[in-house]
């Protein structure tokens, strides 16, 4: 199940980067989030009945979900000018972001090892943006603001470990898809009415929605320490459809840099593996 979310997840940046090269940021991160909603809903509803709806925690739950649709946001507009594995590389700071917003957000110590992997993330991801590579563009800030905005969401969503998970899953789509579609009719792009257009915006949607419920599924299966190793993988279907939809390949640099940010990423899920289970 994960990892069949992870190529979701893949196939979700590939179509919002074709689409978003042409046509309305707004309107594609709309058909996103409105799709997760369209899967999300019905399977809340189905695990937890009719009151799945309910929070004990409505504002955190609603700007835990702001802070995800900034970073789809962010990471879309990065896409229109970056390459796809490269822009995906830059994501996985994530966990290195939420290693320096535990203590302050969280009031957690992180361990050594952890600040050191963090390091080793930032090193990688200067050796992606160095000077002359591809990933050099001002918009490897939008993609930076992603990476910030998506630790802040996973941050709050671990404040939220008292809250029913279907719960939260549905809370998690909610801002984008009620927020965009009250402005939907000022931003309409009707470009996106031909039958290859209105095709693409339903495989988003799609991809989106089954992306989130495999992951929540597998979560519930199995402890995230054990899964978290898998994210990385999605790195190789962001190449390959790199590769095969736009003729994007990184070079030898950037490879390096994305192998870097990838093994610090890594490094942080074994120390919290080894953390669980001396705690155990």
């Amino acid at each position: 199940m994960f990892l069949l979310a992870g190529l979701c997840l893949s196939s979700l940046d590939a179509t919002a980067k074709y689409l978003v090269r042409d046509h309305s940021l707004f309107v594609i991160v709309w058909a996103r989030y409105v799709g997760q909603m369209l899967v999300v809903t019905p399977f809340a509803w189905q695990r937890s009945g009719p009151g799945f709806w309910r929070t004990r925690h409505p504002a955190l739950q609603l700007v835990r979900s702001a802070f995800l649709l900034l970073a789809t946001v962010f990471f879309f507009a990065g896409l229109r000018f970056l390459p796809l594995a490269e822009a995906s590389s830059i994501m996985y700071l994530a966990p290195m972001f939420i290693v320096l917003l535990c203590h302050p957000v969280l009031r957690e110590r992180p361990t050594r090892g952890s600040y050191i992997a963090t390091l080793i993330g930032f090193v990688g991801v200067v050796v992606l943006l160095r000077p002359g590579s591809n990933v050099l563009h001002p918009a490897a800030l939008l993609v930076l603001a992603a990476a910030l905005s998506n630790a802040l969401y996973q941050v709050l969503t671990r404040r939220l470990l008292d809250e029913n998970p279907h719960t939260t899953l549905f809370y998690s789509g909610i801002v984008g898809a009620a927020g965009l579609s009250l402005g939907l009719p000022f931003a309409f792009d009707a470009s996106l009415l031909s039958w290859r257009e209105s095709a693409f915006l339903a495989i988003l949607g799609l991809c989106s929605g089954l992306g989130h419920w495999l992951i929540t599924g597998a979560y519930l299966r199995a402890p995230a320490a054990l899964l978290t190793p898998f994210t990385y993988l999605q790195l190789v279907w962001a190449t390959l459809y790199g590769y095969a939809l736009f003729a994007q390949l990184p070079d030898r640099w950037s490879a390096l840099g994305m192998v870097v940010i990838v093994a610090s990423g890594l490094l942080l899920a074994l120390q919290q593996r080894s953390q669980l289970a001396r705690k155990r």
